[in-house]
């Protein structure tokens, strides 16, 4: 069921003392940096349980068979012991597995774990939108470099994680591409992901969010074509606005920008860039699903990423979903 018709779930901010699991939806996690990130959630006060699949290989470039990836997924979201999952690392391999995972299971939870993570995940933030209606974490993930090696990657997740009101704006670093403002909930993520995501039952409807594209990797003939399949496809044009991450390993910036400016300047919306998210060094956590305004080249959050904890025996508030 699309997000935009039916009530959104807000996950609720961590605590220390929290449990929660490590999966690898995607790519093998290198072991070194698994261990690193592993320790690193735990000195945040975390309980942290590596889901039994995780050092699994499969073909080379999956971490383990797509119906274990999957299993992990759903045995850990669906139970109410874990607050969160935290996606190993991308690579590729998720939209081998998404429709494999049980979501109904998930569902069916009194309040399904928190997702997070980045690039190949995103059809995992497309897919928890799609089916469940709930918020997620575009986020650095434990088995990488932009996490264990970049403290303020880790320390602005972390604040996210543990105190969400104090996360009140974005940082826009790289100009206005298209001037204006616009109000909506975040979306998006990988551009790659979100085109070949187009005509399956897990695409995210983008109309009237505030829709986030970063790239990592693609040629400028390449994005050119990625951000032309979203196009005719009908997605970028029903987005309220657009704010570009990192185009990471993407070719000469001044070509890049110019692709950038060419494919999303006649869409009639505001389109802004700089936003530290993606592939590069800093990776600053975006809360999907969160209500945002953009305007001026300025992202600020219209409420907290995650929601307070409720006294015992209140229920987490519900709200509703994608556009404001």
């Amino acid at each position: 069921m699309p997000t935009h018709d039916r009530p959104r779930t807000v996950p609720q901010a961590l605590r220390p003392g929290d449990r929660v699991a490590v999966a690898a939806p995607a790519g093998p996690p290198d072991p070194a940096l698994l261990e690193r990130g592993t320790a690193l959630l735990a000195s945040w006060g975390l309980e942290v349980t590596v889901l039994p699949h995780v050092r699994d290989s499969h073909l080379g470039h999956l971490a383990g068979r797509d119906e274990d990836r999957a299993a992990d997924l759903t045995e850990a979201c669906a139970d109410p012991a874990v607050r969160a999952v935290l996606c190993a690392r991308g690579g590729y391999g998720t939209q081998r597995m998404v429709d494999l995972v049980d979501w109904k299971a998930i569902d069916a939870a009194a309040e399904p774990a928190l997702l997070i993570g980045s690039s190949d995940i995103t059809a995992l933030h497309e897919a928890f939108a799609v089916r469940l209606g709930t918020s997620t974490l575009h986020a650095p993930m434990p088995a990488t470099g932009a996490l264990v090696d970049n403290p303020a990657s880790a320390d602005h997740l972390r604040t996210v994680l543990f105190h969400p009101e104090r996360v009140t704006e974005l940082p826009l670093a790289g100009g206005v591409l298209v001037p204006g403002t616009a109000r909506g909930r975040l979306a998006g993520g990988n551009a790659s992901l979100l085109a070949a995501s187009v005509g399956t039952p897990t695409a995210q409807p983008p109309d009237g969010c505030l829709l986030l594209l970063e790239e990592t990797g693609e040629e400028p003939y390449r994005l050119d074509r990625i951000l032309t399949q979203l196009v005719r496809a009908g997605v970028l044009g029903r987005a309220a606005g657009i704010v570009l991450g990192d185009f990471t390993d993407c070719g000469p910036e001044e070509e890049v920008r110019a692709v950038l400016a060419d494919r999303l300047g006649g869409l009639g919306i505001p389109v802004a860039a700089g936003l530290p998210a993606g592939h590069g060094p800093l990776q600053l956590t975006v809360p999907l699903g969160t209500a945002a305004e953009l305007g001026d080249g300025v992202l600020t959050l219209l409420e907290p990423p995650l929601a307070p904890r409720p006294a015992p025996g209140r229920p987490a508030a519900e709200e509703t979903a994608c556009a404001s």
